[in-house]
């Protein structure tokens, strides 16, 4: 188990081999999501920027992002 502590203006370090597992750089952005007593930390997808869909979220299903997917 890896853990890590809040301080008290609730920052925290992500520890290195949870960096490492999400291939973590300086900038990366995280997405937080909250299940029940859990919570999941992931990398958000990245998207090309010449995406015409990139700009549309109610095309965020997983049948829409197997539909439109790129080749």
């Amino acid at each position: 188990m890896i853990t890590s502590r809040i301080t008290s203006k609730a920052q925290t370090t992500i520890p290195q081999p949870v960096r490492a597992a999400l291939d973590l750089k300086t900038g990366d952005e995280l997405v937080y999501e909250i299940q029940e007593d859990r919570v999941i930390i992931t990398k958000p997808k990245q998207r090309p920027a010449e995406d015409p869909f990139a700009t549309f979220n109610e095309w965020e299903s997983e049948a829409d992002q197997e539909a439109y997917a790129w080749f």
